[in-house]
């Protein structure tokens, strides 16, 4: 009697934990799966013949911000776009997202791609309105080269062409708020990077992504210089939130640590939030978007008292 007793017991309780397995699959499933209309392939700007596209996920119940992701690594983009999942922790607070693609190295160099991604927030802006967000307050994420191309577009980004022949050239590509994970920060100092050749030149395996003269280390000081958000930190850098793994020996967390002590002299709002154990990447990141919704619920949504740091052309 007393084995029935335990065994029936054992029984209810075993199907108290799948029922409750079940509910949390569902509820997990429900959350990574947002109400979402997709765009794809809208053309923000063409290199060489090649068109180049981003994707638009409008939520079911917008919010009036929207938030540019960079769907880049390795300086490499797929024209196949990101699924919903993982933006949902967006999506499902109201950003509306714009997935930008660009062209891939080695076909395109990195400071092409820069460019290229700059001209995207330039689009955006242009055409806010019609995407319903507010064109004073757009954010930008991305992890790995996405994350450099974020804060590239946050270091770099600044007032249009007054009298640019196209329209969208005249608009501001600053952005108010950047959140990313992992980025690459300087170029010129690989530090305990796997990817430092040791002689000061370009990434071992992302030489070519910089170009013929990139091998002239006399060139490529110019160049890396040129294209490390690190050097190009000023009084008008956004907010930027840094999420970046302890173990990663691709893009080592001291790359962030670099940029966060460079952007704190300078009086700037950057937090570094170290993933103790993980390396280049995890398969919970899309959970951790949800810190990064925070952030821009805190400098998108939460600073419309406050003036945008839209740069105008004088």
């Amino acid at each position: 009697m007393k084995w029935r007793r335990v065994l029936k017991i054992t029984g209810v309780v075993l199907l108290a934990l799948v029922g409750l397995s079940a509910v949390l699959a569902g509820g997990l499933w429900w959350y990574f799966t947002p109400a979402v209309e997709v765009t794809r392939g809208v053309k923000y700007s063409a290199r060489r013949g090649d068109n180049l596209v981003l994707d638009v996920m409008r939520p079911r119940r917008p919010n009036g911000y929207g938030v540019l992701v960079m769907v880049s690594g390795s300086w490499k983009s797929s024209r196949e776009g990101i699924h919903p999942a993982l933006v949902a922790p967006l999506l499902r607070r109201g950003y509306t997202i714009f997935a930008v693609h660009h062209g891939s190295q080695p076909e395109f160099t990195v400071m092409e791609i820069v460019e290229d991604v700059r001209r995207a927030v330039r689009f955006v802006r242009h055409h806010a309105r019609e995407y319903g967000v507010n064109p004073e307050r757009l954010g930008v994420s991305g992890g790995s080269s996405g994350g450099h191309l974020s804060l590239m577009i946050a270091t770099r980004g600044g007032p249009g062409r007054d009298f640019a022949p196209d329209p969208v050239d005249r608009e501001s590509d600053a952005v108010q708020a950047v959140a990313v994970f992992f980025p690459v920060t300087d170029l010129l100092n690989l530090g305990k990077s796997t990817e430092n050749p040791g002689d000061g030149g370009p990434p071992k395996n992302f030489v070519r992504a910089f170009g013929p003269e990139s091998t002239n280390l006399a060139v490529w000081r110019v160049i890396g210089r040129e294209v490390s958000p690190i050097y190009h930190i000023s009084s008008n850098l956004p907010p930027v939130l840094i999420i970046h793994g302890d173990a990663d020996t691709l893009v080592p967390l001291e790359q962030s640590e670099w940029f966060v002590a460079r952007a704190r002299q300078a009086g700037r709002e950057v937090v570094l939030e170290v993933r103790p154990g993980k390396k280049h990447g995890w398969l919970t990141m899309p959970w951790d978007i949800r810190r990064f919704a925070d952030w821009f619920d805190r400098h998108l949504r939460g600073a419309e008292s406050r003036p945008a740091q839209v740069m105008k052309a004088s």
